[in-house]
């Protein structure tokens, strides 16, 4: 048991520390829309590779966050009836529910590894004006994809705990349930 809990808390860990990381893209992308503008307006000269720049980043800053989003349940939930379920069977819903997410994932890990293979083969460039390489990005799919899969496991692990009243998993920092799977 200790060793699925620590693969749940590593898996969480690591995908909090890459969501702060990607984070700070946000910041790149603000700078580089105000340095555009400025330079649009200001001195007339608009530059060919901030906002291809901002949206690369912003490609980059999108799929690798979902492992981060899903840790700190922040993905969007259709919750009219969910909500009037107590917290073992919200568990028990979300496990049979979790088949959705998993296909739609797996698939898109799929596709996400081939496509990128493909463009990383190629050195696959965006053929605009500024022509940056876009592999990059192509390849953030599948790495931010596989995260987000690895964080489904943990959150499909949390709920069969949840559901069954089992007490193998201690989050490190989820406060919002207790080792006996009542919600706070």
């Amino acid at each position: 048991m200790r060793a699925i809990t620590a693969f749940m808390n590593g898996v969480t860990r690591l995908n909090k520390a890459i969501g702060v990381g990607v984070s700070f893209l946000v910041f790149a992308m603000f700078v580089f829309i105000l340095l555009e503008v400025f330079l649009r307006y200001a001195f007339n000269s608009p530059t060919v590779w901030t906002n291809e720049l901002t949206q690369l980043l912003f490609g980059a800053y999108a799929v690798l966050s979902g492992g981060y989003l899903m840790a700190h349940r922040g993905h969007v939930n259709v919750d009219l009836i969910h909500s009037l379920l107590g917290p073992r069977m919200q568990a028990a819903v979300d496990v049979f529910t979790s088949i959705l997410f998993f296909i739609f994932t797996l698939a898109l890990l799929y596709f996400g590894v081939d496509m990128a293979l493909e463009s990383v083969s190629s050195w696959e460039t965006s053929y605009s004006a500024w022509n940056p390489p876009i592999w990059p990005v192509k390849v953030c799919i599948p790495v931010g994809t596989a995260l987000l899969v690895l964080q489904g496991i943990v959150k499909l692990l949390e709920d069969i705990a949840i559901a069954c009243n089992l007490s193998y998993y201690q989050p490190d920092d989820h406060p919002e349930h207790d080792p006996k799977g009542e919600q706070l």
